[in-house]
């Protein structure tokens, strides 16, 4: 598995490419299969196109929901005010 970040604004990481991925282990990446990095575009610029996932960009890019709703890292412990 490849892995891409979404700082990069490829269509890997659009909401509207509709090709094969999933959430990185790592916040706001994408991991993907060098393989089969290839996806239709959905209701963006080239609609019904295929394109190259990791490569190809346009200036309509939506960040892929499934890295929005990714867990966050849980939020550090408050300190024991029950200590003397």
């Amino acid at each position: 598995m490849a892995t891409q970040s979404a700082e990069r604004r490829r269509c890997l990481s659009c909401n509207r490419w509709g090709g094969e991925r999933r959430p990185g282990a790592e916040p706001d990446t994408v991991e993907y299969d060098e393989d089969n990095d290839r996806g239709p575009c959905q209701e963006g610029p080239w609609h019904g196109t295929s394109r190259r996932g990791p490569r190809n960009a346009c200036g309509q890019w939506l960040k892929w929901i499934a890295l929005e709703s990714a867990p966050a890292a849980p939020a550090p412990a408050p300190p024991d005010k029950t200590a003397p």
